[in-house]
């Protein structure tokens, strides 16, 4: 079972799959979520791609120190499975958490990163998301994941596909029952700890990105996503129709479609970029 080992010492698991050969794509989920958050997107992608899903700090199989936590920290942790790996650049792919962790990524270590994929993300704090996070944090802490995730759960999956996915997310998505209290905790401190500062800065990320919101997402809704849109000079939108915060798994086949599609189209792009001869000054 493959481990990295973050600056601080703590492991952090991962999973890799597809030729090494391949472009590579990083996933990074949100919050309480693991690898498995990725589980109807990473086979697929593996068929052309090399596929590098990891478990933040807190989640999954990676360490769940009793500290604080940092999103800054947890992108250089996701720099550290790389380095594990040998991977020098990668396509970023990150939801919810994972999407603020993945610009703090593209600022701190451009080079390393190929284009970006925000799905579901915000650029900055409002004061009802910050209320909404700080309520569910306390109430893992004093009444346990189970009743936290029944409150939560109506926030990342649409009405329509409450009852058909519910016991789904208990298992691939945010929020798994089994994860443990203190470290759902300090990520929910470690996003409220970051500063709105960053939003001013992603006009610094000059990789391709794309930005996927459905229009049903309650919890970083539409206007979050066309702002990060705004911000960033090579971004383009996607909007889709009925999916809430938990598109990845609620629309999956949709997602899929278009998060394949823009990285087929970059892939190829940069490739051809990569091929094409280099100018030769004329001789005077």
């Amino acid at each position: 079972m493959p481990y990295a080992r973050a600056s601080d010492g703590i492991r952090l698991h991962y999973e890799a799959l597809g030729r090494r050969s391949a472009p590579a794509v990083l996933m990074i989920q949100g919050l309480g979520a693991d690898k498995h958050g990725w589980d109807l997107q990473r086979s697929l992608l593996a068929l052309r791609y090399r596929v590098v899903a990891l478990d933040n700090r807190g989640s999954g199989r990676s360490d769940k120190p009793f500290s604080s936590y940092s999103l800054e920290q947890m992108a250089d942790d996701a720099i550290a499975v790389l380095d594990d790996l040998g991977i020098d650049r990668a396509h970023v792919v990150g939801a919810s958490m994972g999407g603020a962790i993945a610009m703090l990524l593209a600022l701190r270590h451009p080079h390393r990163v190929a284009s970006l994929v925000l799905a579901c993300t915000a650029g900055r704090h409002h004061a009802w998301r910050r209320e909404l996070l700080e309520s569910w944090a306390s109430a893992a802490t004093e009444r346990g994941m189970g009743a936290m995730a029944s409150e939560a759960a109506r926030w990342v999956i649409g009405p329509r596909s409450f009852r058909r996915l519910m016991p789904v997310f208990g298992w691939l998505g945010p929020f798994g029952l089994g994860r443990p209290t203190h470290a759902f905790a300090a990520q929910v401190h470690a996003i409220l700890a970051h500063a709105d500062t960053t939003a001013a800065q992603l006009g610094e990320i000059t990789a391709p990105a794309l930005v996927i919101v459905g229009n049903q997402d309650i919890l970083t809704p539409r206007g979050d996503s066309e702002e990060l849109a705004e911000r960033l000079p090579n971004a383009e939108l996607v909007v889709i129709s009925g999916a809430a915060h938990g598109l990845m798994v609620e629309h999956a086949s949709t997602f899929n479609m278009v998060l394949f599609e823009f990285l087929h189209r970059i892939t190829h792009e940069q490739r051809a970029r990569a091929a094409a001869p280099t100018a030769v000054p004329a001789a005077s």
